[in-house]
């Protein structure tokens, strides 16, 4: 990893002292995504100097590596438009696409309108970024039904000078419908004039061009594919989506889940200045200090219990915390499955049930642990009882919260990740601070 960062450095040095030509020169031996390293280091004037200085196709194979928040294409729309176009035009689409999509629409079409072959890009740009037209790319290999063997052969050899990569030949019909996928075992094996549709297999699975993302990633990975077809209503065959550009959606996704599930906005850029920071968290730990207050103000009723026995102030952070952690752990469990479609409507209870079941038999072990300790300690033995059946209530409440609620909400139409751990948090509070208080005042007092 530190020789790796050496090789950044020294490249981000040759830039900033202008030192143009060793640089160009060594990024020839860069891998795309190393070089991106390098682009992203650099501040925005110098990496417009860096775009200029590579040829085009180094350029645009870097650039397309580039993290989204290091704004590949506001590098992009500093060039002058007839540069940005010959960077654009070594793009792959689905990747001219992707950056030319995060412009506003006057820069975006400077840009269009110094490419000669627009419409791939155009057609890509028609759908949502986060749908499997969006991140399709139009380059791929197919072949006629009707063809022998040795004519699809022919067909993929001239077909593949144009495609970068490929992992699966479509067969499709005069229509341009597919109609299945051709083996490539049994295409070299089989005699040259053998026709295609004898040995193809059935194009099973294909998606539209309007499903999201996430589902795209869940149907590759369920069935081991290295690309799926996107198809019309028709079933006509409009682009692929590859595994490549699935592990990228993984990773934005998982990343987003994890930001909502801290609280915090997914637009928050993790390279952001402080001030965006602080305006994307400001809502949620506003909505989190209301929740909070209802904590609260459950001890305000009960302040005079507390008044009359100070030991319950020692066990009311204990009760709440075990309670906010048990439950943040079911929470975690059912955000994940939901994810990942794992729950479905007939299968509701049980996922409650279950997270019930975990939180009471936890909070039976821990509750008898931290209810013989309050019982040595406090000045009534009756205390240790309180303590234990708090604890015990709590984290019973925390699984039915964390099982619950998320699948809830789920249903509701709103993103679990988001919502669920305040509502959580807050209930586990608020259950926590009920049963321990409201149990001294019965049992103590």
């Amino acid at each position: 990893m530190s020789e790796a960062l050496d090789h950044v450095d020294r490249m981000v040095e040759l830039v900033r002292s202008g030192e143009l030509s060793a640089f160009v020169r060594r990024a020839h031996d860069y891998e795309p995504a190393d070089l991106a390293d390098v682009l992203s280091a650099l501040d925005d004037d110098e990496r417009v100097t860096a775009v200029q200085a590579l040829p085009p196709e180094l350029s645009s194979q870097a650039l397309a590596e580039m993290p989204e928040e290091a704004h590949a294409e506001d590098t992009l729309a500093a060039l002058d438009p007839g540069r940005a176009a010959e960077i654009v035009e070594e793009l792959e689409d689905d990747d001219a696409a992707d950056i030319l999509g995060e412009l506003d629409p006057i820069k975006q079409e400077r840009i269009l309108a110094a490419i000669e072959h627009r419409a791939e890009v155009d057609t890509l740009l028609r759908y949502d970024e986060e749908t499997a037209g969006g991140r399709m790319t139009t380059h791929l290999v197919s072949v006629r039904d009707t063809a022998t063997a040795a004519e699809a052969l022919d067909e993929i050899r001239r077909q593949a000078e144009q495609v970068e990569e490929f992992y699966q030949v479509f067969v499709v019909d005069g229509d341009r419908r597919l109609v299945g996928i051709l083996p490539f075992k049994d295409l070299v094996v089989s005699h040259p004039e053998r026709q295609i549709r004898e040995f193809m297999a059935d194009a099973d699975i294909s998606v539209p061009p309007d499903l999201d993302q996430e589902e795209v990633a869940r149907l590759m990975a369920r069935y081991n594919l290295p690309s799926v077809a996107v198809v019309d209503e028709a079933g006509r065959l409009l682009g692929r989506v590859t595994f490549d550009d699935v592990i990228d959606v993984v990773e934005a996704e998982t990343t987003e889940d994890m930001l909502k599930f801290g609280g915090v906005s997914p637009d928050e850029e993790l390279g952001g200045s402080w001030t965006e920071a602080v305006r994307s968290r400001l809502p949620w730990l506003s909505i989190n200090l209301i929740t909070a207050s209802l904590a609260g103000g459950v001890v305000f009723l009960f302040q005079d219990t507390v008044q009359r026995t100070v030991m319950l102030a020692v066990w009311m952070p204990v009760i709440a915390g075990m309670g906010g952690n048990a439950g943040t752990q079911a929470l975690a469990v059912t955000v994940r499955r939901l994810a990942l479609g794992l729950i479905p409507r007939d299968l509701f209870f049980q996922v409650v049930r279950k997270e019930v079941l975990v939180g009471l038999t936890n909070g039976l072990a821990l509750g008898a642990v931290v209810g013989i300790l309050a019982a040595l300690t406090g000045e009534q033995a009756r205390l240790g009882l309180v303590v234990f059946l708090a604890m015990s209530g709590n984290l019973l409440v925390a699984g039915f919260a964390g099982g619950f609620i998320p699948v809830l909400l789920d249903r509701m139409g709103v993103d679990p990740a988001i919502a669920s751990s305040i509502f959580v948090t807050a209930f586990t509070d608020v259950c926590g601070f009920l049963l321990l208080l409201g149990l001294a005042g019965w049992l103590l007092l």
